[in-house]
């Protein structure tokens, strides 16, 4: 079922995605009233009704797609956290984070995209990252390679000598313990920046742009559709433990996407 879904036109999926987010984000993009606007578990931890009715929009139409899928979404985790436990099933998953940048979406600022991730057995074999403000969508498939709007992304390599640019776990939201292991990044020829959208910062890296993210926090709505993207631009992806990130959870951290292995490695061994 799964492998002939993936063989087929995938375009119903990007189509999916556009029309949710036409649907129940852009909209609101701007003009969120206050009401619209909550907290989960703090005030660093928003949620919208952007967030929630997008997602609705996309579980629906991407289980309609594929019949016999779940969605494993930021939202429904959090009203059930149980729904988790989806990804070390059996049952084709897909990953969805509807307002990745929900800080930034309130904020007004266009660095947001909604993220979707299909993976089976914990396997990753398809992603779409939809950036609607710029509209771009960058799509991956499993032994596909990775393209944006249709034209192929190649991450490459760093330049040799140049200072490595780097997206980290914002520290205004990582804990004690988080920001000591980051403080490995604090030495000459690294340049460590805080995230702001994971998926967008995932989105530099296999465009060549960052050189590499290092995160310690393992949501796979977060991370599963940057992850392959990254990977099928010719990038790599690895945790401290030395072995590639678990979208079922699990992984050592922090962990790594970069533009080449050795870059992987080097970061790496400055948070061991």
């Amino acid at each position: 079922m799964i492998d002939d879904f993936l063989s087929g036109d995938l375009s119903d999926v990007e189509e999916a995605i556009r029309k949710a987010v036409a649907t129940e984000i852009t909209p609101r993009f701007r003009r969120l009233a206050d009401h619209e606007i909550d907290q989960k578990r703090g005030p660093h931890d928003l949620v919208t009704a952007a967030d929630r009715l997008a997602e609705e929009h996309l579980t629906a139409s991407l289980t309609a797609l594929l019949p016999g899928s779940v969605v494993v979404g930021e939202e429904s985790v959090h009203a059930d956290p149980a729904v988790y436990d989806a990804l070390r099933g059996d049952t084709p998953v897909w990953i969805v984070d509807p307002v990745d940048g929900t800080r930034q979406f309130v904020e007004g600022d266009p660095g947001f995209c909604t993220l979707v991730a299909l993976a089976h057995r914990g396997e990753l074999l398809a992603s779409w990252t939809y950036a609607p403000v710029p509209d771009e969508l960058a799509f991956a498939v499993r032994g596909g390679g990775a393209r944006l709007d249709g034209r192929p992304l190649l991450a490459g390599s760093p330049e040799p000598g140049a200072a490595l640019r780097v997206a980290i776990s914002n520290p205004d939201y990582s804990s004690p313990e988080e920001k000591r292991l980051l403080l490995g990044l604090s030495v000459p020829g690294v340049l460590p920046k805080p995230c702001g959208s994971a998926g967008l910062e995932y989105l530099r890296v296999a465009r060549g742009e960052l050189d590499a993210t290092v995160f310690s926090w393992e949501y796979a709505w977060d991370h599963a559709a940057g992850l392959l993207l990254v990977t099928e631009a010719g990038g790599c992806q690895l945790t401290v433990a030395g072995r590639p990130f678990s979208v079922a959870g699990g992984n050592t951290l922090p962990f790594t996407a970069a533009r080449d292995e050795p870059t992987a490695r080097g970061l790496l061994a400055l948070l061991s």
